[in-house]
């Protein structure tokens, strides 16, 4: 009877043990998820920003309509991506553009001195450093709940639970390299 008692106390401590590590993988799932749902929100700020950016643009420089094609063209590609690394490439390709649109902008002093410029630019700088922010989180997060799946003993029950790694939101080489391009202004 007693050896009885002791396998039903290991079997309730297993199940224990199993509900606590389940929950505390939600609870990181979760946090994962609401992460990205804040760099979402954040993206798509940025993303409604463009269109009255490169209106304002057109007024001042019509004839560098490539540039411009560029960043309403990425911002659509971006609007569209879907997952983590589609949508962390897509929206440094439109961080980039933004740049050279940005660079273009210094070429023409009266768009520079223009208030709805300077305004849609502090608008974005803002939103470009709460994106930021919201990448770190976000990062920060999915390293935490990679780390969780992966330790014992949950590296044991994860995969059974549907619990797998998570990408983290990376730029990728080709992107940083982009990034990096010095930007030619031409008339």
């Amino acid at each position: 009877m007693e050896a009885i008692w002791v396998i039903l106390g290991g079997v309730v401590l297993i199940g224990l043990v199993l509900v606590v590590i389940y929950n505390r993988l939600v609870a990181l799932r979760q946090q994962c998820n609401q992460a990205f749902a804040d760099i979402d929100v954040q993206l798509r700020q940025r993303r409604d920003l463009i269109p009255n950016l490169v209106e304002t643009v057109k007024g001042y420089a019509a004839h560098e309509k490539s540039t411009l094609d560029a960043v309403i063209s990425a911002r659509n590609a971006a609007a569209s991506a879907n997952g983590v690394a589609e949508k962390a490439q897509a929206e440094s390709l439109l961080g980039a553009s933004l740049g050279r649109l940005f660079a273009l902008a210094e070429a023409y002093p009266d768009l520079k001195a223009n208030t709805n410029f300077l305004k849609l630019q502090e608008e974005l700088s803002n939103v470009e450093d709460k994106l930021s922010a919201a990448r770190r989180f976000y990062n920060s997060a999915t390293a935490d709940y990679n780390a969780a799946v992966e330790q014992f003993p949950a590296v044991l029950f994860a995969g059974g639970f549907g619990f797998s790694n998570r990408e983290f939101f990376d730029l990728g080489d080709e992107v940083r390299e982009a990034l990096n391009e010095p930007v030619a202004v031409k008339f």
